[in-house]
């Protein structure tokens, strides 16, 4: 077997702040435990990039063991207006990913071009990579690529953390 080209590394639990933005959270106690745990998981010596998102830097710096990890604000979470703090949140996600974009939120378009374009920025040939980011815009971005055919149930069954294999014709969870 291939060691698989790219890898996408959704963050662990953050300390969800209600009186914060989300793209400002850090990670939870659990949520550096089991971005650890995956260590083993990642190819040695792998490319890492990671959205400029602090849950998602630090999950890709514990499951790295510590090593430096480069941003690139293009693999941030899909811009969308403050929301209010609700117990709904998912339903507005899910019809996101579906293609039921609300009001103000970014083109799932927009989202996968931007992702096209920071993956080819830090790919190098023959090379692991490991990109760390968010549910939404990897949805989304797999998506646009034909690799998943329901975006919603993809993106309902992400954990957190949620590591994935990528090559030119599957998606494959490890772990």
């Amino acid at each position: 077997m291939r060691k698989p080209v790219l890898i996408l590394l959704r963050h662990a639990m953050p300390a969800a702040d209600s009186a914060a933005e989300p793209s400002t959270w850090p990670l939870s106690a659990a949520g550096s435990a089991a971005a650890a745990a995956l260590a083993p998981l990642l190819p040695p010596g792998a490319g890492l990039v990671s959205s400029n998102e602090p849950k998602a830097v630090q999950t890709l710096r514990a499951a790295a063991g510590g090593r430096s990890v480069p941003t690139d604000p293009r693999l941030r979470e899909v811009d969308r207006p403050p929301e209010a703090w609700s117990a709904d949140f998912r339903l507005a996600r899910r019809a996101y990913v579906e293609g039921r974009v609300p009001a103000g939120w970014e083109p799932p378009a927009a989202v996968a071009e931007r992702m096209d374009a920071a993956i080819a920025a830090h790919r190098r040939a023959g090379d692991a990579l490991v990109v760390a980011g968010h549910g939404m815009a990897f949805t989304v971005w797999l998506a646009s690529h034909g690799l998943i055919d329901d975006p919603g149930a993809f993106w309902a069954a992400l954990r957190l953390p949620d590591l994935f294999a990528v090559d030119d014709a599957a998606v494959r969870r490890l772990g």
